[in-house]
């Protein structure tokens, strides 16, 4: 199968610290830096998981070098403090017009709300395209996803989303999957759990979601089978530490 994933990238990085004391000149703790880990974030990481999973992957992004730094404890696994950098990316402007998407068997948006997607874009993609999966960070409007197969949101994004507009659930029911954390994920009326595992970190859970869902949806055309295969991603990464693909 082949894929395209359209949304903004980022490069995450870990620095790892060891701590044991506190700064005399204010109550923060001392970080001594002992591991540093980079890889490819957000709409990035959603593609570097689809390729794991054995597809074709291709992705449009952002030139703009979006750098989130994160600094944790070696041993408790504790973030401390996490920075951005360059965090507005530029518009993907034209660059629709130069993408074939008859050859795609699917298009995932992967939108972080950085300014690479407008709601207008979102809309134009899924017009051309019959098949698209969106994860978004927008409060959501409903002519944005009116041509959208799947929207995936987590419990925080969903409430936001219904603030803004309380129908909106209502008006996306047959397409919202909603994740859950630890519980799993929820989508129409039915809660599918996951096993329960030691989380060292949730860092890019949410793109290892996205990327198995859609691969297996494309491969059985079962829903059901599809979040049941995501849960189960997603719980392989959160027992690492870091941003990591499958």
């Amino acid at each position: 199968m082949r894929i395209l994933v359209i949304g903004e990238r980022c490069i995450d990085r870990h620095i790892y610290t060891k701590t044991d004391r506190l700064c005399p000149e204010a109550p923060c703790p001392v970080l001594t830096p002992k591991i540093t880990t980079e890889s490819f974030g957000m709409a990035a990481n959603v593609a570097a998981n689809i390729r794991s999973l054995g597809a074709d992957c291709d992705l449009v992004c952002n030139d703009t070098e979006i750098r989130k730094t994160r600094f944790v404890d070696d041993t408790s696994n504790q973030m401390f403090i996490r920075y951005d950098e360059n965090d507005i990316a530029e518009n993907i402007g034209d660059r629709l017009e130069d993408v074939d998407f008859d050859i795609y068997d699917a298009v995932v948006i992967s939108d972080y709300d950085k300014g690479f997607l407008s709601k207008k874009d979102i809309q134009e993609i899924s017009w051309l395209h019959d098949l698209v999966f969106l994860d978004t960070k927008k409060i959501l409007d409903f002519e944005m996803v009116r041509g959208i197969k799947f929207v995936k949101l987590n419990l925080y994004e969903v409430e936001q989303s219904k603030k803004a507009n309380a129908n909106i659930v209502d008006e996306i029911w047959d397409k919202l999957i909603t994740t859950l954390g630890s519980s799993g994920c929820a989508y129409r009326d039915n809660v599918y759990p996951v096993e329960k595992v030691e989380i060292k970190d949730f860092s890019g859970a949410g793109d290892t979601f996205l990327a198995a869902f859609v691969v297996k949806y494309i491969e059985t055309s079962d829903v059901e089978k599809a979040l049941t295969f995501a849960n189960e991603c997603a719980t392989i990464v959160v027992q690492k530490r870091g941003v990591v693909s499958l």
